[in-house]
């Protein structure tokens, strides 16, 4: 028998819902509904970037309006979530940290058969001594301990005592006690950690189920390597594998946006059978991270959704097609253009340097008052008071 059709609007609609971006919660954003949140999206990735605001504070913002940045500082203060590793640095539930057990296994492997890290690490001499002092002093940063080296190499580099660090948290011994700005602040897992979350382990067979389950969980469908990908801590094969094992999972085939291939995916046969349930996203345009989770896999959001989108910070000025910090605008289940934006704190006001619509949308007078609208509550989260928007233009 064929796998069954899913149709491009119900995928969109279930992606969204599951990712929290059908409805935004009202009401305070108090630290027991944040860290449901964080649950329910399974991590929410970390980055330094302010041009606006920093990823984890958006996102959740865009989710919960009432969002504020000290609610996020209070959750790992408390230990109810932990930083480490998932595709990149991620603030993830405490309640998951079991599991990470193997992500420090692996980076233990990892690291001692990688070049770049044989290459940067100091000798372990100097790595006990290092974590030795942490026991000692308690929290520390990488200042310091300024005083033990120089950096390496180009700007990737890191100095000896910075490497040092970074390994000892990606192996475990180390973890994360908060930031400071943006700062690591590292600690001995043993007093960051609650002690039953160090002192369970389960195996790796376990682990691999959990994953697999938690990221089909979570994105409502996917294939093999979305669902590995997910986590990023089992492989595709391990991922179809364990799924394959359920009888409560079957093959889809989810239909691509307009000009995209249909491609096979894995489902719950509970979410296919309910899809009609699923509830529309509401209308109201609002501005979504670079590095939100529901645009994580560009491919896939433009084979779901037929949008195009590449974050260009990276990108030499000279070669961007947009801008430094674009931000997609989502309204309802349709990503219906980008905006260059930043947050000018010295003058006071959020500045909407351009903003390009996707190609068959056009700045109906209706949607320009919704992104005047959407300006003013990013510009209230930013802690600034005015919105400033230069050009609009077409796709």
């Amino acid at each position: 028998m064929s796998a069954p059709l899913v149709s491009n609007a119900d995928a969109r609609r279930l992606f969204l819902d599951r990712h929290h971006l059908s409805a935004r919660r009202p009401g305070p954003a108090r630290p027991d509904g944040v860290a449901r949140l964080i649950e329910e999206l399974g991590f929410v990735q970390v980055d330094s970037i302010r041009a606006v605001e920093r990823a984890h504070h958006h996102i959740l913002h865009a989710r919960l309006p009432a969002y504020r940045p000290r609610v996020l500082e209070r959750l790992q203060k408390d230990a109810r979530v932990f930083e480490h590793w998932t595709h990149d640095a991620s603030l993830i539930p405490i309640a998951f940290y079991p599991y990470w057990q193997h992500v420090f296994a692996f980076y233990r492997a990892h690291t001692a058969r990688n070049a770049w890290w044989q290459k940067m690490l100091p000798e372990k001499k100097m790595i006990r001594q290092l974590l030795a002092e942490v026991e000692k002093r308690g929290p520390v940063t990488a200042r310091d301990f300024a005083h033990m080296g120089e950096r390496k190499g180009a700007w990737w580099g890191w100095a000896p005592h910075k490497t040092a660090l970074e390994y000892l948290w990606f192996t475990g011994e180390l973890a994360i006690a908060a930031r400071d700005g943006f700062e690591k602040i590292y600690d001995l897992s043993a007093r960051v950690i609650p002690q039953q979350h160090r002192s369970e382990k389960p195996s790796r067979a376990d682990m691999v189920r959990w994953a697999a389950d938690a990221a089909l969980s979570r994105l409502g469908f996917g294939s093999a390597r979305e669902i590995a990908k997910f986590f990023d801590m089992i492989t595709p094969e391990e991922a179809e594998k364990a799924l394959a094992a359920r009888d409560d999972v079957l093959e889809v085939v989810i239909e691509g946006a307009r000009g995209e291939k249909n491609t096979h995916a894995m489902m719950r046969r509970e979410t296919f059978e309910t899809l009609a349930n699923v509830p529309p996203p509401q209308k109201p345009l609002r501005f979504i991270n670079p590095f939100d989770p529901v645009l994580r896999d560009r491919n896939r959001a433009r084979r779901l959704f037929g949008f195009d989108y590449t974050i260009e910070v990276f990108t030499p000025a000279a070669k961007r097609k947009y801008g430094y910090y674009v931000l997609p605008l989502l309204e309802g289940d349709r990503f219906v253009g980008r905006a260059d934006v930043r947050a000018d704190r010295n003058d006071d006001s959020l500045v909407i340097a351009k903003v390009w619509w996707e190609k068959g949308v056009r700045p109906s007078a209706a949607r320009t008052d919704a992104l005047a609208r959407a300006g003013e509550r990013l510009a209230r989260f930013c802690g600034v008071s005015k919105t400033i928007i230069h050009q609009v233009k077409d796709a």
